[in-house]
């Protein structure tokens, strides 16, 4: 993996694949029920951008929500892999920040545009080699925005860990070197709150994760 011209840890997956209400405390506040499976859905790839790098909000997006996630890199092609062979065929791991529209997000009545806009998936700063994360559901994730821990939980929370969200998603989609997994957001998002204070201009926005590093994404408003 090397780090491309637009300044991201990896060069660009043909796949961005994403877990929603994978933490069951982030179900609750977004008061849904608990998936019986995986539920997958996309981010595209012009969605990625750095450390460092702006978050910018489309004039028309009014509800801007954060969510700190723990990226998984593909490290080879795979398809219907087994749940015991999973992390074998991971590259390493990432911070990833899934930024949502919630506005967007529920007025579509599905997920793909609302978390898709340009810039909306921040990920970094760097690509850890898998070797060096001992347990991936063993990790602290914490959001922090403008100095404020709003976000901490463990990996160890997920309600479907690292290897079966791999395995799971393998079976329907065959999985190519470089593609991310983003692996769910722990509650304490904005859209579980009775008076929320959604992302706006000049915010600051970190994504750390025990092991695997601090992602710092400044916030624009276009427009």
């Amino acid at each position: 993996m090397t780090i491309n011209h637009n300044g991201l840890p990896i060069a660009a997956p043909s796949k961005i694949v994403c877990v929603g209400l994978n933490y069951r405390d982030h179900a609750a506040e977004a008061s849904q029920e608990i998936p019986k499976q995986p539920l997958l859905f996309a981010k595209w790839g012009n969605a990625l951008i750095g450390h460092g790098e702006p978050i910018r909000l489309p004039p028309f997006v009014k509800e801007a929500d954060y969510e700190a996630e723990l990226g998984v890199v593909i490290g080879r092609r795979i398809r219907d892999i087994a749940v015991d062979d999973a992390l074998d065929a991971v590259a390493g791991y990432l911070c990833l920040n899934d930024v949502s529209a919630r506005d967007i997000q529920f007025l579509d009545g599905q997920w793909t545009r609302g978390k898709s806009f340009d810039t909306f998936c921040p990920i970094g700063p760097r690509l850890v080699p898998a070797k060096e994360v001992s347990d991936p559901q063993l990790l602290r994730v914490r959001c922090i925005v403008n100095g404020e821990v709003v976000q901490d939980d463990s990996t160890a929370s997920m309600i479907y860990p690292v290897a079966e969200l791999i395995a799971f998603a393998s079976r329907s989609l065959q999985l190519e070197p470089g593609d991310v997994v983003a692996t769910g957001t722990p509650a304490g998002v904005q859209l579980g709150r009775e008076a929320p204070r959604w992302l706006k201009n000049g915010d600051t926005v970190t994504v750390d994760i025990e092991g695997v590093g601090t992602l710092t994404n400044p916030v624009e408003r276009l427009g």
